[in-house]
């Protein structure tokens, strides 16, 4: 038998998760990765929000354009590409 769970939304604000340093020591090349990576994942996010579920909606344009909307610098080409790679095998 199949139990269905409703939750109540929370009442309190949603608050982001303090951020911690990243760890000492790396060469420069893993730092850019690392932070090219979170970006790509948080506009990658925000197109799913958005409602582009496919990588082939998702142009260079539509990329920059959201990143401008949600405030953060325009990304480059190697960070479209990987934008489109996360929508693309997040399915």
């Amino acid at each position: 038998m199949a139990l269905a769970v409703i939750r109540t939304p929370s009442i309190e604000p949603w608050k982001p998760l303090q951020r911690k340093p990243l760890p000492a020591g790396r060469p420069r090349e893993w730092y850019v990765t690392h932070n090219r990576r979170l970006k790509a994942m948080r506009l990658a996010i925000a197109l799913l929000d958005a409602g582009v579920y496919l990588p082939s909606k998702a142009t260079d344009t539509a990329i920059r354009t959201t990143a401008e909307s949600i405030g953060i610098h325009p990304p480059s080409d190697t960070t479209c590409r990987m934008v489109r790679a996360l929508i693309r095998y997040g399915r």
